[in-house]
């Protein structure tokens, strides 16, 4: 199968921290999965730029797209134009029929927050791309309803989960040794957090959607001062979450790290206790599915995270973590002191956490989920799209 990959969500060669989200993860993994699927002849169109650049290079990539991706279907004989998200799709609202006649399907990954951005020009724009669009794989049952509700035909949808990179962090570390690393690392000892201190994490691009705020004044209030509380990332909440820090005068169980090094994430993954997931709801924004949780249960650290959007589909109660309602101080508070109480339980669920991960989300199960599906409609050995699915599109 000949896939052609668009995809804007690439970062600088050699500076994977120029362009990170989750998004940006999504699209790197599943095209490193699809390259090494024996089932595809992979071809790629991609823009690689930092993330404050892509405003600036996107125009430019987006015109080029339009008469690039026709040439390289008809010149290479591509099977499907798979997009990893609705904002390269957009595409398909201009050359969808042109992509179609020339017997290859056009498909998209939405994400989450690119259906769903709250601009009226773009929710004008969205279900005509859904529209255009043959085959929608949304990475969560959340994300697929938002499409529905924009018109998208549940025939023409497939909910297919985010994957992990099980070689980057799946490799097996020794706790003990990681949580001396990772207090190393962010200039603490033995001395200034004891042995027995229960460390969280929460990992991301600081918008409001993601909770650090309102975890932050709510939840770690009601904590004792040995749970700490480590917040990775960078974005427009920072300050705000800071002015939280300062409010609430836990300056010493809570640190904000700012970016980190893919070396340093794997240290707090394999060093800390739990990961925080304190998602609110945030009108016309959503977590479309949250593949941190995945990185941080495959190297064993189990989730605590609320019950929301596509967090949802990542959670299994008990086997990777626990969800509690959004929103919810006590209940946050009750699963955490849980885990203070009783470190052999944290060993315990760090073992089911890594486990569970590995089994259910590698990117290489994922790839092979799609080319199943894409196999199912792709052309046939006539190089014609099949009847039934042109017909939907039509």
């Amino acid at each position: 199968m000949r896939i052609l990959y668009v995809s804007h969500s690439f970062p600088l060669p050699g500076d994977p921290l120029s362009n990170v989200g989750g998004m940006q993860r999504v699209a790197q993994g599943l095209h490193a999965a699809l390259g090494e699927h024996p089932g595809v002849e992979l071809h790629s169109l991609l823009l690689k730029t930092s993330w404050k650049g892509t405003p600036y290079r996107m125009p430019g990539y987006m015109a080029g797209l339009l008469a690039r991706v026709p040439r390289m279907v008809r010149d290479l004989g591509i099977d499907v134009v798979l997009h990893s998200s609705m904002v390269t799709a957009s595409t398909t609202a201009v050359l969808g029929s042109a992509i179609r006649r020339a017997g290859a399907l056009s498909a998209a990954i939405p994400v989450g927050r690119d259906v769903t951005l709250p601009t009226p020009g773009y929710q004008w724009f969205v279900p005509k791309v859904l529209r255009s669009l043959d085959l929608v794989f949304p990475i969560s049952r959340a994300t697929g309803k938002e499409c529905t509700d924009r018109g998208l035909p549940a025939s023409r949808m497939h909910v297919i989960p985010c994957g992990v990179d099980v070689e980057l962090f799946g490799a097996p570390r020794d706790r003990g040794a990681a949580r001396a690393e990772l207090l190393r690392a962010i200039g603490e000892s033995g001395a200034t957090i004891p042995a027995d201190a229960l460390i969280l994490v929460s990992v991301g691009r600081h918008q409001e959607r993601k909770g650090f705020q309102w975890f932050t004044d709510t939840v770690m209030p009601r904590l004792p001062k040995d749970v700490i509380y480590l917040i990775t990332g960078e974005g427009p909440m920072t300050p705000r979450i800071q002015e939280a820090v300062d409010r609430n005068g836990v300056q010493r169980s809570v640190r904000m790290l700012g970016k980190v090094s893919e070396p340093m994430l794997r240290t707090l993954y394999s060093g800390a206790d739990l990961f925080i997931m304190p998602n609110i709801p945030v009108k016309g924004d959503m977590e479309g599915f949250g593949v941190v949780m995945l990185e941080a249960g495959l190297c064993g650290m189990p989730v605590v995270a609320a019950d929301l959007e596509g967090i949802s589909d990542v959670i299994r109660e008990g086997e990777n973590g626990h969800l509690v309602p959004s929103r919810d101080a006590e209940a946050f508070e009750r699963v955490i002191l849980r885990y203070r109480a009783d470190r052999a339980l944290v060993a315990e669920a760090s073992r089911r956490a890594a486990a569970y991960t590995a089994s259910h989300f590698s990117w290489a199960a994922i790839a092979d989920t799609f080319v199943r599906i894409l196999g199912q409609h792709t052309r046939t050995t006539t190089g014609t799209v099949p009847t039934k699915l042109a017909r939907a599109a039509g």
